[in-house]
């Protein structure tokens, strides 16, 4: 199993917004989560990979290092300053990077033996779409890693928060939440919990900038699930991290909160899946 490196994580944590490259670094050794879940799954981490939204490409970055072939596609050539050049200083001639839209992958059917879709899926505009165009590349046999958040819970809405944890998105709806955080970053930027170089918001503003809201896909559970049955794939497995709150409360509460169609959807921080072709 790859080794987890809490301290390198939370190192490359405190620099990743200076920078693509130091994002992509940060991804490169987050990633080792991404490959321990898979591994807990039974999913082998050869063969050829896609990796359908890698941004910078760190994360592409890593799987090179242990899968034959990996090719890393996003719409914004992100990946050009970091993932391209952090691959070329370690010489790894199996790394590829294209421009590519998820939603109409340039390649042929059954061309993946895995593919990975690490918190893209909410930044799509046509989610079904993406999922069956995953779907259509994966070769027999092949699998699907996939990961999200519900937008109702905090980690989920790519929101600021506020230096008083109050909820504005569930208390006040999503477009207002924006709207109010844009101004706020603008106006009053010290009720904001995130310092100023972690904050999109502020730097928008700061530069005179309108920010646009690239949460595309409102993710919900039970609507992801059922997004996921009508692309042609299974769910091999399923595992919903609920939020360090739930964490802490007495475990068969925590469960049923974390579980509860009522609750879950604000709960959940992360969810993680590895997919399957359907049976036919």
């Amino acid at each position: 199993m790859r080794r987890i490196d809490e301290r390198a994580i939370k190192a490359h944590a405190d620099l990743r917004f200076r920078s693509e490259y130091d994002y992509a670094l940060f991804e490169y050794y987050r990633s080792a989560k991404v490959i321990a879940f898979l591994e807990r799954a039974g999913v082998p981490l050869r063969g050829r990979v896609l990796d359908a939204g890698c941004g910078g490409g760190g994360m592409p970055l890593s799987l090179a290092e242990d899968a034959d072939m990996v090719v890393g596609i996003d719409p914004a050539e992100r990946f050009q300053d970091a993932g391209v050049r952090l691959g070329r200083e370690r010489s790894l001639t199996n790394l590829h990077f294209t421009l590519a839209d998820g939603m109409a992958l340039p390649f042929p059917g059954q061309s993946f033996d895995l593919v990975l879709s690490h918190a893209v899926i909410e930044h799509v505009a046509d989610a079904p779409l993406y999922l069956r165009e995953c779907a259509r590349v994966l070769a027999p046999g092949g699998h699907v890693y996939l990961s999200t958040a519900p937008y109702l819970s905090f980690a989920g809405a790519h929101l600021p928060r506020l230096k008083i944890p109050v909820p504005l998105h569930l208390i006040a709806g999503r477009r207002v939440a924006f709207a109010t955080f844009q101004k706020l970053a603008r106006y009053a930027p010290w009720t904001l919990r995130e310092p100023a170089n972690e904050n999109s918001f502020i730097k928008a503003a700061r530069r005179g900038e309108v920010k646009h809201d690239d949460l595309l896909e409102k993710v919900r559970v039970r609507r992801l699930r059922a997004q996921i049955e009508a692309s042609g794939l299974r769910i091999v497995r399923e595992e919903l991290h609920a939020t360090a709150t739930v964490r802490r409360m007495p475990g068969p509460v925590g469960r049923w909160l974390r579980d509860s169609p009522l609750t879950q959807d604000a709960l959940i921080s992360n969810m993680e899946y590895v997919l399957a072709e359907a049976a036919t």
